[in-house]
């Protein structure tokens, strides 16, 4: 096992996806150049080891590498190509939205569009507002698309390596603060199924729902929680389309309770969706109501004082637990 940041883990995947199929490469703005190459972050190396044919640096227009994308896959190529940022995704959505998530529907299957998207996501940096807005709900809203987003580097890899192998367009956010975090990675070949939860602590008293980086505010939350005699169960999506609902419904059919966590604001937050599954197809076994702990609705701060305030923390996520645990809603 080795220790890896998830910068490094998503440049493995690339690496081993690379070597093992001449057709994939990737695409993006100053990927094949200082800007990105550090030993932490996901294109470090890839220029030198795989040349600038299949490591390509491109203009700064995010409608242009999306294009390339579509045009690529269509062509029999596997793309991976960089659009920086997550709120970038609206200037590349004509490209994947309007083409790369309708273009195997339009052939009536006969063709296939396999691309990833991958982009940057997560406050915390002092980026302001046009650099840290988290869009998942966006994407997830899209027929076509699958949405792909790890918590941990092990994830990561083996995530990055199956969307690079699906024959569907996936876009794949990686949250920037947890580039720098280190944890286990098997060194031998594995997949990560899209599409599949994983419960990452057993509780009995509450599920909570959550993705990318809010997985590490629950596990604190959690830890605190247990002291006071309050087991929380923690799923992670990793995935958000396709959503993995039998795994949520088991967990809150177990717990009768349900929190789900993220760091989008909370009006058409990806919370609602979850709370829709759980109302349709769960609420027989609910306790106490629903409760989302979110970001507010609000552009990400600049200022890191406010942008603390923006970040939903673990002492928010303990007082909605306590709130649906201790009395009953």
């Amino acid at each position: 096992m080795q220790k890896l940041g998830l910068g490094q883990a998503v440049n493995q995947a690339l690496r081993e996806e690379m070597r093992r199929d001449p057709r994939v490469f990737i695409a993006g703005e100053g990927v094949g150049v200082g800007i990105h190459n550090s030993p932490m972050l996901p294109t470090d190396g890839l220029v030198e080891e795989f040349g600038p044919g299949r490591v390509k640096d491109t203009p700064v227009s995010e409608a242009a590498i999306a294009g390339l994308a579509v045009g690529a896959a269509e062509a029999g190529l596997r793309p991976v190509v960089e659009i920086m940022f997550n709120p970038f995704f609206t200037l590349a959505s004509d490209m994947i939205v309007n083409h790369a998530a309708k273009l195997r529907y339009l052939s009536g299957g006969k063709s296939s569009f396999p691309l990833v998207v991958r982009m940057k996501s997560g406050a915390g940096f002092g980026a302001g507002c046009q650099h840290s807005h988290n869009l998942e709900a966006w994407a997830a809203h899209c027929p076509g698309l699958k949405v792909v987003m790890p918590s941990t580097p092990a994830d990561a890899k083996g995530l990055l390596k199956s969307a690079i192998r699906d024959e569907n367009p996936v876009v794949f956010i990686e949250n920037m603060g947890l580039y720098f975090t280190p944890g286990p990675v098997p060194q031998e070949e594995y997949l990560t199924p899209i599409g599949k939860a994983d419960i990452k602590r057993q509780g009995r008293d509450v599920t909570v729902v959550t993705w990318s980086s809010m997985l590490w505010v629950a596990f604190g939350a959690a830890e605190k929680l247990a002291g006071q005699g309050i087991e929380m169960e923690i799923v992670d999506l990793r995935t958000l389309t396709p959503l993995d609902k039998e795994t949520i419904l088991a967990s809150v059919k177990k717990t009768g309770r349900l929190v789900v966590l993220h760091e989008a604001t909370r009006t058409g937050g990806f919370a609602g969706e979850i709370a829709a599954v759980v109302m349709e197809d769960g609420f027989p076994s609910l306790k106490a109501p629903f409760r989302r702990v979110t970001g507010p609705d609000i552009p990400v701060p600049a200022s890191p004082p406010l942008e603390r305030f923006y970040i939903p923390d673990e002492e928010q996520l303990i007082a909605a637990v306590k709130e649906i645990v201790e009395t009953g809603g």
